[in-house]
């Protein structure tokens, strides 16, 4: 479903162990949607992007930087992973980040950027990059 920002704001990078919080809208204004990213406060490396619907249902989150995952059928994945919502296991289940997510993952500001394009987002706002 393509979805726009609230507002125009610029999305500020959160700093180490930090969390940005945005709200999202489909284009016809009908559904509401949160954004959150959520940094990593030891490992700079590690963040985790999401997207979730009625404040608690979490549609898609990508992890980078974190330990492997395992699946509730005992499948491991190792790496960045994207997690999608699925009927009667929430965000329980996750596979490897597709390229398009995984090519630029040393630099967060260009994964965000990917995933609000994977998310459908239209029209996104800039991205102030921090220090780290």
């Amino acid at each position: 479903m393509p979805k726009v920002f609230d507002d125009d704001a610029v999305l500020a990078l959160p700093a180490p162990g930090r969390a940005l919080r945005r709200g999202l809208q489909s284009v016809d204004g009908r559904e509401r949607f949160l954004l959150d990213v959520y940094r990593g406060q030891l490992r700079l490396d590690k963040c985790s992007y999401q997207e979730r619907v009625e404040t608690s249902i979490i549609l898609i989150r990508l992890d980078v930087g974190g330990r492997p995952h395992t699946n509730p059928d005992g499948t491991g994945i190792p790496g960045p992973h994207l997690h999608e919502y699925r009927e009667g296991y929430d965000d329980r289940f996750a596979r490897p980040a597709p390229p398009e997510l995984s090519a630029a993952l040393g630099d967060l500001g260009t994964t965000l950027e990917g995933f609000l394009t994977h998310c459908n987002v239209q029209n996104p706002p800039g991205i102030q990059r921090g220090l780290f």
